[in-house]
């Protein structure tokens, strides 16, 4: 390790806080990230990596853009920021929203903006709510989300969220949230004759029943499950969960934080299976995480209640509508649609999936390789057959982690899933090198499988 780099992790730990604070396995595995380039991210000891997450998912463009780097500093020099409350706006918000209506689902038309996915999660909790206020129906103000959904970390969104050990240390949890099952189709036991998809959908219908749908205001759910494990729903599972909330009369809020404009191969997620939601989130890729940003968009049939609403929509961030970060995101647009990231994310996703499936599938501990987009997920077993999962203490995903790293390839894990999403600006080269690299570090854990 070379001085420069000891000596910023010996004042890291001196002073610095971390998300997903673990003091001791931030000793073992520490980086110090100084510069990236594309899909490659070196480390003050300079050593290259293959950014295999695009940071947190959100480096869709890639690391180096000076195009949106001169995108902050032309809004900075002229407008650096301003409130976005009532009576006040800016250009580059107004821009900005102008635009998304024209690329999202055709039924969303209006937005508010945030500084990221968790508080685009309480944004949504909270306009729901509202919404059936003024509907003149209070007690809808439930949630129902999944298990191994992901949502956010801020009391409510962690509330939703479906993934256990985000709970322990701070609940109780915020009442009026509750979970149904993933439709994982590696993992999800429905019922003889009856389609995975349509089943895993009924478990919606069965928790609203046993709720009452009077006091339900939202499904809330990702188009593919990202930090739970890459998780690919059938088919037929959104088609039926759209019709389940129209009879009921609750709303479907979809989280595109990580699948919204083109990672999973078209600009949205439910766009594959000819879905329309009521309300969205996203965040993290409009600005390929350049600068934070994040945001709600509703249907007319929301925001004209949200319009004449008797009471006012007491709802507010400082940083709402910042200037710098729509400047950011309508550059960023730009250059997904001109670089059609969609387009790029399909083809590359494919490419990628096809080589983790050669290079792996026969391995006796691969339990199942899956994806969508540029999205993918392995997910590693003890028994095959049986899909049997390793002990959690024998940390099977923490040491291919390890060992990926030392070969200069750098992700996250759900448990025992390597999860995969790499900039859709990755050469096909370093998509190459990152199935080498899992071959190699999984043959080093595991063995060769022979």
């Amino acid at each position: 390790m070379s001085s420069f780099k000891s000596d910023l992790l010996k004042a890291d730990l001196a002073h610095l806080i971390h998300p997903m604070h673990n003091r001791k396995l931030h000793e073992a595995t520490a980086h110090v990230w100084v510069r990236g380039e594309g899909a490659i991210l070196l480390d003050a000891d300079g050593k290259e990596y293959i950014d295999g997450l695009s940071g947190l998912w959100n480096v869709v463009a890639g690391h180096g853009r000076k195009e949106l780097a001169e995108a902050a500093a032309s809004q900075m020099e002229t407008l650096a920021y301003v409130s976005g409350y009532s009576g006040s706006s800016n250009p580059a918000a107004i821009r900005l929203a102008e635009r998304l209506a024209g690329m999202t689902y055709p039924s969303i038309r209006r937005f508010f903006f945030t500084s990221g996915g968790g508080e685009s999660s309480d944004t949504c909790f909270k306009t729901a709510r509202y919404y059936w206020r003024m509907r003149g129906q209070p007690a809808k103000m439930k949630v129902i989300a999944r298990t191994w959904g992901y949502h956010g970390t801020t009391m409510g969104a962690m509330s939703a969220t479906g993934i256990p050990s985000y709970w322990p240390m701070f609940e109780p949890r915020v009442p009026g949230f509750l979970h149904i099952p993933s439709p994982y189709p590696y993992r999800y036991v429905g019922l003889p004759g009856v389609s995975p998809g349509i089943a895993a959908a009924n478990e919606l219908e069965q928790a609203i029943l046993r709720e009452g749908a009077e006091t339900v205001a939202m499904f809330f759910a990702e188009p593919v499950q990202g930090s739970g494990g890459v998780i690919v729903p059938p088919d037929d599972y959104f088609p039926r969960v759209r019709e389940i909330c129209d009879k009921y009369d609750v709303l479907l809020v979809t989280d595109e934080v990580i699948t919204g404009f083109g990672r999973t191969g078209k600009m949205w997620g439910l766009q594959h299976w000819g879905v329309e939601p009521d309300m969205i989130q996203f965040a993290k890729a409009i600005t390929s995480g350049y600068f934070p940003l994040g945001g709600m968009g509703i249907s007319e049939r929301i925001a004209k209640v949200l319009d004449t609403g008797e009471m006012m929509w007491m709802h507010c961030f400082t940083y709402s509508a910042h200037p710098v970060g729509c400047a950011v995101a309508l550059r960023n647009l730009d250059i997904i649609e001109q670089e059609d990231f969609p387009a790029q994310a399909a083809e590359k996703g494919a490419y990628l999936l096809r080589g983790l499936k050669s290079a792996l599938e026969s391995h006796p501990h691969v339990g199942n390789i899956r994806g969508l987009g540029l999205m993918c997920g392995v997910e590693f077993v003890r028994d095959k057959a049986t899909k049997a999962e390793f002990p959690a203490a024998d940390q099977i995903g923490h040491k291919i982690h390890l060992a990926a790293q030392r070969r200069g390839l750098f992700t996250r894990l759900r448990g025992d899933v390597f999860c995969l999403a790499p900039p859709v600006i990755t050469p096909h080269t370093l998509l190459d090198r990152i199935v080498e690299i899992l071959a190699e570090s999984v043959s080093e854990v595991l063995g060769n499988g022979t």
